[in-house]
């Protein structure tokens, strides 16, 4: 039997009683994430549909231990089970007083502003369904679509606030239509990729809201593992300060 948690070098992901895992391109953004200067540097940050926890645990190890201790995060999620197991994560871990945990939908949720949102939303829409509805809620996007989305994250955002977003690569093209359109302008995108002959499966976003586009998107590609199916040393680098065995 695999185990019901997953254990970093400095917090604990509980995760039996979640539909979607600990995975390696949700930690890969996690710790995207916590390098990024305007999330170190913010003082109000929201994780949208939180899981287990792991995006908000990921970047408070970075923002709210040796950089920005003042930085609080709210983590929102309308999934009752996950919702109750991400609370006991943030509990045992060094940060509860910096993580707030939400249970709501993001469309019921007080208005705030807040400096950088990040989210790994559900993207799948036409796709068969799971007999478990909590995989579904998880996992598709009927309870939160990408338009709704986008209109909750631009109301959040504090002008010239940032944007952080996971998607599936064959639908960043979309992703970045519908956000532009609101007034969310890209800043950054990384194409992500299991292996260097293989055609990326994520990309990462980073947005800005702005009255007008920006003059430059950086584009980069990153590979998680080499022909050997070790990982790179990119990926080794970005991982080790979470990864036990990096």
């Amino acid at each position: 039997m695999s185990n019901t948690y997953f254990q970093f070098k400095q917090f604990t992901v509980h995760q039996e009683h979640t539909a979607m895992k600990v995975c390696t391109d949700a930690c890969l953004f996690g710790a995207w994430l916590a390098k990024d200067e305007n999330i170190n540097t913010a003082s109000a940050l929201l994780d949208i549909g939180t899981g287990t926890g792991l995006l908000s645990l990921m970047v408070a190890q970075s923002t709210c231990s040796n950089i920005n201790t003042h930085s609080t995060i709210t983590a929102v999620e309308i999934e009752p089970a996950a919702a109750t197991e991400a609370q006991r994560n943030i509990k045992a871990s060094p940060w509860a007083e910096q993580i707030k945990l939400v249970h709501s939908s993001i469309q019921e949720f007080p208005h705030q502003k807040f400096d950088c949102i990040f989210t790994n939303p559900p993207f799948y829409e036409g796709d068969l369904k799971s007999p478990n509805e909590a995989i579904n809620v998880a996992s598709h996007s009927m309870a939160l679509p990408w338009t709704e989305l986008i209109e909750v994250v631009y109301d959040l955002l504090n002008p010239n606030g940032y944007y952080y977003v996971l998607v599936p690569a064959l639908r960043a093209y979309t992703m970045q239509k519908l956000a532009e359109q609101k007034g969310l302008f890209l800043m950054e995108e990384v194409m992500v990729s299991n292996a260097a002959k293989q055609k990326p499966f994520r990309a990462i976003h980073k947005y800005r809201k702005s009255v007008t586009p920006l003059a430059e998107v950086k584009r980069t590609n990153f590979i998680i593992k080499e022909k050997d199916n070790i990982y790179t040393e990119n990926f080794t680098k970005l991982l080790a300060p979470y990864y036990l065995h990096l």
